[in-house]
């Protein structure tokens, strides 16, 4: 007898959860920036140096945590 069950084909739903997830990083990241640039600033005066991560990679960073947290639901 064959085993037939690792065979399964691909379901849209993988593609359509991809798109989902695509599509609440990228709201997400962008809704970051202002908030990202921010603090940056806020940090840059504090510290007086720009060795930190920049408002983008802040608000990547901060939209590579969330996203995960609304799909666990």
């Amino acid at each position: 007898m064959s085993d037939v069950t690792s065979e399964l084909p691909k379901t849209r739903s993988t593609q359509r959860r991809n798109f989902e997830y695509v599509l609440y990083f990228s709201i997400i990241f962008v809704l970051a920036i202002p908030f990202a640039t921010v603090f940056w600033v806020l940090d840059v005066i504090r510290k007086q140096t720009l060795m930190l991560h920049g408002p983008l990679a802040r608000a990547w960073g901060e939209a590579h945590r969330v996203t995960p947290i609304i799909f666990s639901v």
